[in-house]
């Protein structure tokens, strides 16, 4: 016989255990079902082990959607300082480490820990390496054959994430689930992801890996000043995945590499003071000099300042601070930490993440079409969404 529950939650992340928590403390008795062995497998490892649990600073204007209204309720009723009061009243300690991203100062196992414990006391039931074989609707509800059994529930909630990582088990299996009930699943890519790059500027950059510093990428409108890490592959770094959610192949793609400096001003001015130094040689004062050197030999010409006219120091500049670099992909879902695209918003409510085709069936977290930036945000839309959810069961 199956086992009859009020809610059923597929996928143990971070939005699918705030949903159910939610749900649990209104009363309401629900089944998480997890097909890893353990939950919060992508909290775990998130902020290098410390878990970048929210962005202090998050708004609607800091995430990408085909519909940029659609998560503006859901965030303005579960707030960064709503998830805060939970972290502080399970007494763990956090910090903010830059551009109001909060942190652990231990270990992001206590943000498992804690989502679990209030499952726990919300009398939420948790199943791990548990796997899903169907899901069937009909007139007492959703219908979940798992390899543990089989239970029946009024309300189903999809939150099993997207496809980035799938080396920690992630899948398309909440997608073709949207599908199965009629829903349209925009396409997906990779994103805040390494960019990677070909011909000339790999083989220019490849024995630079390691190298980093800060830039402002610029792409369809985008700008991000951050640091850029050169790898043998290509470019990461905080900016450049921040910019890799705006990037697709062919976008023209712009670098500041002295950003806050008016680049003309400083090479005049370089030019009158130190008119017998080499142009890499007061670069590599700006920049790294190994990258200041690499600029100079294959891309800028090098020579003492005194012997640039004013017409070659106004191109230089204008090089430094937009310098264009064609990437030819990205590292794709491997390492990507998001799944842009998914779940159509068109066809979910922005209040409850219910379905407008299927009364009771929910999505919420990184299956939807809701994509957050790198630092934090993409946790508050599991927070938020879930909570969501759990406040409609």
């Amino acid at each position: 016989m199956a086992e009859t529950f009020d809610a059923l939650v597929i996928g143990g992340g971070a939005a699918g255990l705030m949903c159910a928590l939610t749900a649990g403390q209104r009363g309401k008795r629900v089944l998480l079902v997890e097909h890893a062995n353990r939950v919060g497998k992508k909290i775990l490892m998130s902020g290098g082990g410390r878990c970048n649990f929210t962005n202090t600073g998050a708004t609607p204007a800091n995430f990408l959607s085909a519909n940029p209204h659609y998560c503006k309720s859901a965030l303005a009723r579960y707030t960064p300082a709503d998830f805060i009061a939970m972290v502080e009243r399970h007494g763990i300690q956090y910090h903010e480490k830059e551009l109001g991203q909060l942190f652990c100062d231990e270990s992001s196992k206590l943000i498992v820990k804690m989502l679990l414990d209030e499952c726990a006391a919300a009398g939420v039931r948790v199943e791990t390496s548990c796997s899903i074989e169907r899901v069937t609707h009909g007139d007492a509800g959703f219908h979940v054959h798992t390899t543990r059994g089989a239970s029946t529930a009024p309300a189903l909630v999809v939150a099993s994430g997207g496809l980035s990582i799938p080396s920690m088990g992630a899948s398309g299996f909440g997608y073709e689930l949207a599908r199965q009930f009629g829903h349209a699943v925009l396409p997906t890519r990779a994103g805040l992801v390494p960019l990677t790059l070909s011909g000339k500027h790999q083989e220019r950059l490849q024995d630079l890996s390691g190298v980093a510093f800060p830039v402002e990428a610029t792409c369809n409108g985008k700008s991000f000043h951050n640091d850029m890490l050169i790898t043998h592959r290509g470019i990461s770094g905080p900016a450049i995945l921040q910019i890799s959610s705006y990037w697709q192949p062919g976008a023209d793609l712009r670098l500041d590499l002295l950003p806050g400096i008016d680049a003309h001003a400083t090479l005049q001015a370089l030019r009158q003071d130190r008119p017998a130094a080499e142009l890499k040689t007061v670069l590599g004062e700006l920049l790294p000099k190994r990258f200041a050197q690499r600029l100079c030999e294959a891309w800028l010409p090098n020579r003492p300042m005194k012997q640039f006219n004013a017409p070659e120091l106004k191109q230089i500049a204008t090089q430094l601070q937009a310098w264009p670099l064609t990437a030819s992909g990205t590292e794709g879902y491997r390492t990507a930490e998001v799944t842009l695209g998914g779940v159509d918003t068109d066809e979910l409510s922005s209040t409850t993440m219910q379905s407008r085709r299927v009364p009771g069936l929910y999505f919420i977290g990184e299956v939807v079409d809701v994509t957050g930036w790198l630092g934090g945000y993409n946790f508050q839309w599991a927070w938020a969404s879930g909570h969501a959810a759990g406040m409609a069961l």
